[in-house]
């Protein structure tokens, strides 16, 4: 993937030592050893279990953005991109690079819940969503980000997070590979120039994300709450945009979509930098489509189930459970729905013609059930990643 204003294609900079869904503090010391000769390095806060909250500082510029990731500990994608981004930042000889920095400062908190990353959990350890505590500020999670907001003063902020496997860019067989947000900043979703600065920002992102992944970028529903740190920002008139790290075809460890991941925040960034950033591009922001939830992670079509004392030809719809095991992210595969699902998609679907569709022990499937593979008219079909 070749990226302008910069030298080298993006797998030179992706960062090797980070790689699949399972990203915790201990996977970013050796790096933040590695980087702090060229940057400047701080612990800002504590976990509630203790763990050091880091802050890194980039850049001599006026314009100042700040950016988090792992939020929620188990979305660890834009975690991946971010130290993709710093192996950019660590090559001074490209002035590309050296013209950016001169025009923006950077504030990247890399991993503000740490404790939610060590656990592969969305929540704190505490059990609190850190994305819904931005006025009652009750986890120290929440107050470092506060704090940093506070003292560093940005004028843009980015959310890096990750989204499920079921989401689709609009009503289409096209799944969200990434999707964005200019949040709402009241109860009336008003487009304010605040929210019109991000809107620009994103419309830039998704023509150049357009390229790689057509059709496959989205934006979230702007419903208003003031619980989110996103919607509380963009009521202080900081422009904030919200970045999910979706699903590409095949791409289960998210290695894939770090690289557009990456390629967006280095987008934003350049416009930010070079760009006069108006506002006026609200018509193209709301011509991205908004995600809908039409995609399950396999679909077998046509199968024939027995369903009470009678035999019915029906759709069976498999989700996958993320489950922590030795350190590593084991995708469970679960009947989540049975049903007729001919209007929803499938990232991976099996035809099975009509055909008796049991388990290895013959019993009928049910929704609920944990199931690694499937007989189908006698052919075993593996489920599993």
């Amino acid at each position: 993937m070749e990226i302008a204003h910069l030298q080298h294609p993006y797998n030179y900079y992706q960062e090797s030592l980070l790689f699949g869904r399972y990203i915790n503090a201990d996977h970013l010391q050796p790096l933040l050893k590695k980087h702090s000769g060229n940057f400047e390095i701080a612990v800002i806060g504590k976990s509630v279990l203790l763990e050091d909250i880091h802050f890194i500082k980039i850049g001599t510029g006026t314009i100042k953005v700040l950016m988090w990731s792992q939020m929620h500990g188990n979305e660890s994608t834009t975690t991946k991109a971010l130290f993709d981004l710093l192996n950019v930042f660590s090559d001074h000889e490209t002035l590309s690079v050296q013209d950016l920095l001169s025009k923006v400062t950077l504030g990247i908190i890399p991993m503000l819940n740490p404790d939610g990353s060590r656990g592969y959990t969305r929540v704190n350890a505490n059990q609190v969503d850190l994305n819904r505590d931005a006025q009652m500020l009750t986890q120290p999670e929440s107050k470092v980000l506060r704090t940093c907001f506070d003292s560093f003063k940005p004028h843009y902020c980015f959310n890096l997070h990750g989204q499920r496997t079921i989401f689709s860019a609009g009503a289409t067989d096209k799944s969200a590979t990434v999707s964005f947000l200019s949040p709402a900043q009241d109860a009336d979703c008003t487009v304010t120039i605040t929210r019109k600065k991000a809107m620009d920002v994103i419309v830039k992102m998704d023509q150049v994300l357009q390229e790689y992944i057509p059709g496959q970028v989205g934006t979230y529903d702007d419903a208003f709450n003031l619980n989110c740190v996103g919607d509380t920002f963009q009521t202080l008139n900081v422009p904030t945009i919200l970045f999910e790290a979706g699903h590409y075809l095949q791409d289960y460890d998210r290695e894939v979509v770090r690289g557009f991941i990456f390629l967006s925040i280095w987008t934003a960034l350049v416009e930010i930098a070079f760009e006069d950033v108006a506002g006026v591009r609200e018509e193209e922001y709301f011509a991205i489509p908004k995600n809908d939830k039409l995609f399950y992670d396999i679909i077998i079509r046509n199968a024939k189930l027995k369903i009470g004392d009678v035999h019915q030809i029906i759709d069976i719809a498999v989700q996958y459970v993320e489950r922590l095991e030795q350190n590593e992210v084991i995708f469970i595969p679960k009947i989540e729905k049975i049903a007729d699902l001919r209007n929803f998609y499938g990232h991976k679907e099996i035809q099975a013609n009509g055909h008796l569709v049991i388990s290895e022990s013959q019993e009928a499937l049910k929704e609920g059930f944990e199931i690694d593979f499937v007989f189908i008219n006698d052919i075993k079909y593996l489920l599993n990643v």
